[in-house]
């Protein structure tokens, strides 16, 4: 999407924009009104040069606006929790630290529909936002598993506490592997980016961090793998607890 007029109406819309793009040569009494509107809904604005919004919007006259307008819209914290509740499940969750890469964010999805997660929680800013490539990557999942995306990842850990949830990072130095932890009851699952891993402040404030055995020369799995395989081990623990004395809470 691009022109500041087309742009400018999708925000007052309410249409869902991953990110907007101004050109830093924009005369400011132009763009004002796109960025007071931005800022009312929460959207990221960016400003870039000229080059850049040409490669964003190939072949258009975007008079120094570009938006990137998300494949579906993003659902609220509130509405994962109630997904669950409704089931009548204990909430299942994935958040992700900066997890970039739009393929993962897709295949991500993915699974977390085969797994049965109530939601995904990404951050606005430094995350793979719901484009077309992560609705192609996820097979469809992402018209079926709600993402919502928060200003505040810490933030949103604390209210997911208060409402009950258990928060585990999936950390290369945690003292025990995913096997050993209990993931059966209300959880958040948390995955960092590739290179970085979980942030500093974020990793404070899980309740315990769980890691995956390594046997290789590698240390690190794909963050979208290394999701499959901790939400499969939940699905495993949750079916055993079901079956036998019912659901607890997850713990270390």
């Amino acid at each position: 999407m691009a022109g500041k007029h087309p742009v400018l109406e999708a925000l007052r819309a309410g249409r869902a924009l991953n990110k907007i793009w101004l050109s830093n040569q924009a005369q400011r009494s132009l763009v004002q009104p796109i960025l007071e509107e931005a800022k009312d809904r929460g959207v990221v604005v960016q400003f870039a040069d000229k080059k850049k919004l040409d490669q964003l919007a190939p072949d258009m006259q975007h008079q120094g606006v570009v938006a990137q307008a998300a494949a579906v819209s993003y659902a609220e914290v509130d509405d994962l929790l109630a997904r669950a509740r409704e089931l009548g499940e204990a909430p299942l969750l994935v958040l992700l630290d900066e997890v970039e890469d739009p393929h993962n964010l897709g295949s991500i999805l993915r699974t977390a529909d085969c797994t049965g997660v109530h939601g995904v929680i990404v951050p606005k800013r430094r995350s793979a936002s719901l484009t077309a490539v992560v609705a192609k990557t996820s097979a469809g999942a992402v018209e079926y598993v709600p993402v919502a995306r928060v200003a505040n990842l810490a933030q949103t850990i604390d209210k997911l506490k208060e409402e009950g949830v258990w928060i585990a990072g999936a950390d290369v130095s945690a003292a025990d592997d995913v096997y050993k932890a209990n993931l059966t009851g209300p959880l958040a699952i948390i995955i960092g980016s590739e290179g970085k891993g979980i942030s500093r402040l974020v990793k404070e404030k899980c309740d315990f961090l769980i890691k995956l055995p390594m046997a290789g020369k590698i240390n690190s799995l794909n963050a979208s793998v290394a999701a499959g395989v901790i939400l499969y081990e939940s699905v495993r623990q949750r079916r055993s607890a079901r079956s036998g004395q019912g659901e607890g809470h997850a713990s270390p």
